[in-house]
């Protein structure tokens, strides 16, 4: 019996962080609904979905270097140069407002692709390069657009930020009040935004052998190599796959805002509070353990706690300093089984 039960139990050890990322974001999130007037209303989960896009592509474009064993310090400013570029090109036609959403994917992507390959043949650390070509994105963010403005296409802007019903009823597809519809039709449309991206572009690359790789290389990276897998591949890969995440939180915070904004400091709060997502998720910032499903849990854990500031009663000068202690608190039982470990070793066993 001992046999049989050791497969799940190990699972279950190796993958402690995220479990407990879960349990922790259902309680908040009951809770929240429990001590909200207009708790568990359709309405109320279009809302925080809405204001959880965002930092959750954030936190998904940030795990693929971590898992690597870096920090990319420039999601946010490609997430920010991203949503000034969506300003200017999501409008028009639907032909033109497709290119221009493929047009800001691109944009996000091939800052990616730059960040690999300035770490793969520069060989330099992620932290520094990043840290570089955020700068860059966040200066031709302000050359697009020095002050905020812009415009996206507001039939897109209402059917994506609402639920499902409203997505169909904008379009007209078919009959949105058909009864087969209306037992889903209350579906946030972010929702599922987020879930397609998840698991149809994260999964398929995590079973890759570039996948495979990436997670290798955080591991042991001389073992990875003696191996004969091809580091620089998964690397520039990484940095690629982060840099498309981030477009996707800026394509859609465009959307959301119909408008661009080149925000340095939003885009430093951002950065940071994708680190933080990261590693309440339960991935090791030493690499090769944890996932972008992982982080996504993260990101609504943090999303949520902000939540709580709008039902309960504190001073707006002590809030900053709440939401630094629930933060810490969050991010030390993410990382509590790597700080109990006494061989970075036994974080991959």
């Amino acid at each position: 019996m001992r046999n049989a039960r050791s497969p799940l139990a190990a699972t279950i050890r190796q993958n402690s962080g995220f479990l407990g990322a879960i349990i922790l974001l259902l309680v908040l999130y009951l809770i929240y609904n429990l001590l909200h007037p207009r708790g568990f209303s359709a309405a109320l989960l279009i809302q925080n979905t809405n204001e959880s896009v965002a930092i959750v592509f954030l936190a998904m474009a940030q795990t693929v270097p971590v898992l690597l064993g870096g920090l990319d310090l420039s999601v946010g400013a490609i997430m920010t140069l991203t949503n000034c570029v969506a300003s200017v090109v999501v409008s028009g036609s639907p032909q033109q407002i497709l290119l221009g959403m493929v047009v800001t994917l691109a944009t996000g992507t091939a800052f990616g692709v730059a960040n690999g390959l300035i770490v793969v043949y520069g060989r330099l650390q992620p932290i520094i390069a990043t840290l570089a070509t955020g700068a860059i994105a966040v200066g031709l963010a302000l050359f697009i657009r020095p002050a905020p403005g812009g415009t996206v296409d507001d039939d897109i802007s209402w059917a994506l930020t609402n639920d499902l019903y409203e997505l169909v009823d904008t379009y007209g597809w078919f009959d949105a009040d058909a009864a087969w519809f209306s037992s889903f039709a209350w579906v946030p449309v972010p929702l599922l935004i987020v879930i397609v991206i998840a698991f149809g572009v994260w999964l398929p690359f995590k079973h890759t052998i570039t996948g495979r790789t990436v997670y290798a290389i955080g591991s042991a990276e001389g073992a990875a190599y003696m191996s004969g897998l091809n580091l620089d591949r998964a690397k520039i890969a990484a940095f690629t796959l982060a840099g498309f995440f981030a477009g996707c939180a800026g394509l859609y915070l465009a959307i959301q805002t119909s408008s661009g904004n080149a925000d340095i400091t939003q885009a430093g709060a951002y950065t940071l509070n994708s680190i933080a997502a990261v590693v309440v998720g339960g991935t090791s910032l030493l690499g090769g353990v944890g996932g972008a499903i992982a982080s996504l849990v993260g990101a609504l854990v943090l999303r949520v706690i902000s939540f709580y500031f709008r039902i309960v009663s504190i001073d707006p000068l002590l809030q900053p300093l709440v939401e630094g202690l629930v933060l810490l608190a969050a991010v030390s039982l993410g990382a509590f089984r790597t700080l109990r470990v006494k061989n970075q070793l036994a974080l991959f066993r």
